[in-house]
């Protein structure tokens, strides 16, 4: 458990490690655009393996971050949503890649002086 200003921050800790994941990241702004499949999810997150978004949403929807509705169909059919935290999640998400695209010019500049100065 890790200790800040006196507070622990267990499960903080925990959720930071889950969200903080590029994976759980890729499949919150995925479904940012509405409910999703796994396979429609596994297409639209390029990369991950089936093992890997089925771990991620796991722990996603044990975190009330997605929901999964399992539908009585043959084939079996099971769909992906944002919970209201998940829509919450998806805000910061936004803003953090509003962050990256404003500051790249920055960003680069400050990864080639560093580099440079190593050299």
């Amino acid at each position: 458990m890790v200790t800040v200003d006196g507070e622990q921050w267990g499960l903080e800790r925990e959720l930071l490690d889950l969200i903080a994941d590029k994976w759980a990241m890729l499949i919150v702004n995925s479904l940012g655009q509405g409910t999703l499949r796994f396979t429609q999810l596994e297409a639209a997150v390029r990369g991950i393996s089936h093992k890997m978004l089925a771990q991620t949403l796991r722990g996603l929807e044990r975190n009330g971050i997605v929901q999964r509705v399992a539908h009585a169909t043959v084939p079996p059919r099971v769909d992906y949503t944002l919970t209201q935290s998940g829509r919450d999640l998806l805000e910061v998400a936004v803003r953090i890649c509003d962050w990256t695209r404003q500051n790249r010019d920055r960003i680069e500049e400050a990864r080639a002086a560093f580099d440079a100065s190593r050299r």
